[in-house]
């Protein structure tokens, strides 16, 4: 069975996991503005785990193509710190 495709544009959440610090932060956020520039604030969110671990940064894009998504996956997956994305 295929996956089922996307229809562009879209929004399209995804959420990096790592270490807690301001550098994981500033990395992830400047690789998700080269390639979703027009991202607005409340289009972001972030949670620490239970224990304070681990950092959760959940951004809501608009997806404008799989490409974009591809290589903005590929380049947070590169990210120094990057642990996850979901």
């Amino acid at each position: 069975m295929s996956k089922p495709r996307l229809q562009f544009p879209t929004d399209y959440p995804i959420k990096i996991i790592g270490r807690p610090s301001d550098e994981l932060r500033a990395r992830v956020h400047a690789v998700v503005l080269r390639h979703s520039p027009g991202l607005e604030a409340e289009r972001v969110s972030e949670r620490l785990s239970g224990n304070g671990n681990f950092l959760s940064i959940s951004y809501t894009l608009l997806a404008e193509s799989r490409e974009q998504i591809e290589a903005l996956t590929a380049e947070l997956k590169a990210c120094d710190g990057v642990m996850m994305l979901i």
